[in-house]
């Protein structure tokens, strides 16, 4: 199963991210969390595992990948599965491995294109088993959506924090996912009771939010700390036992 995690910038998206990933090892499934977004330096460090070799290297680095599909259009000579990627591009033991696509390093050194490609090609060529889940952490908005990496997702989870500007992305989230006949699903995030009820009654489809996650001080600190998450959510197991079942539907 491959995971979209999309929303705005600061609702969570790591965060949960995380929490998923963590729940999914301790169901023993084959996790693969791939970091998508190239500004953000904090996935690694919840998932308490080192920041691994951008994978854009393994094409000659962000402007050689960006050259190389540029002029091949696909590179991979066969498909992959997660056991195939070489280990340098790897953080992680056991059955929780992170990929990171690549990160901006230096100012004025040009767009993220390339990182863009490296990211959809990768996502298209990655062949999963039923064990497997692969959890991809995308940057802010909707740009995932014009690189085409949503179209190899089978289920999309926005993130859904307590504002305004969440509400209305989660509309247009929502309809891009159906144009590509994706499911896409809901998580509030640092969420009351009351604000829950507010953003239910505000988005597309009521049905389509599967959890509310309150805010939890803990979790907040070790963010704040940069310390990993290992928590147990029960509002987290809601959605792995949710897309269990969107899974062995289809």
């Amino acid at each position: 199963m491959k995971i979209i995690i999309c929303g705005k910038g600061g609702c969570g998206k790591s965060t949960v991210a995380t929490l998923l990933a963590r729940a999914y090892e301790r169901e023993g499934r084959n996790v693969l969390v791939v970091d998508s977004d190239e500004s953000n330096y904090g996935l690694h460090r919840q998932l308490g595992l080192d920041l691994p070799e951008d994978f854009t290297h393994y094409f000659g680095g962000k402007k050689g990948a960006y050259k190389v599909f540029d002029d091949k259009g696909c590179v991979f000579d066969t498909k992959w599965s997660i056991s195939d990627i070489p280990d340098e591009y790897l953080s992680g033991e056991n059955n929780l491995h992170m990929l990171a696509v690549g990160k901006i390093a230096e100012a004025e050194e040009g767009c993220a294109c390339g990182m863009g490609f490296t990211a959809k090609m990768f996502l298209d060529n990655l062949e999963t088993s039923e064990n497997d889940v692969v959890i991809v952490d995308t940057e802010a908005g909707v740009e995932h959506f014009g690189r085409g990496l949503d179209r190899f997702a089978d289920v999309i989870l926005m993130i859904i924090d307590p504002s305004f500007e969440s509400i209305h992305l989660s509309g247009k989230i929502y309809d891009m996912g159906r144009s590509l006949e994706k499911p896409v699903y809901f998580i509030l995030n640092k969420v009351s009771e009351e604000q829950a009820e507010m953003v239910k009654e505000a988005v597309r489809d009521k049905e389509a939010v599967i959890a509310s996650v309150p805010s939890d001080p803990a979790i907040l600190m070790a963010g704040l700390k940069g310390d990993a998450l290992d928590a147990d959510v029960p509002e987290i197991r809601k959605v792995t036992d949710q897309l269990s079942v969107l899974q062995h539907r289809n």
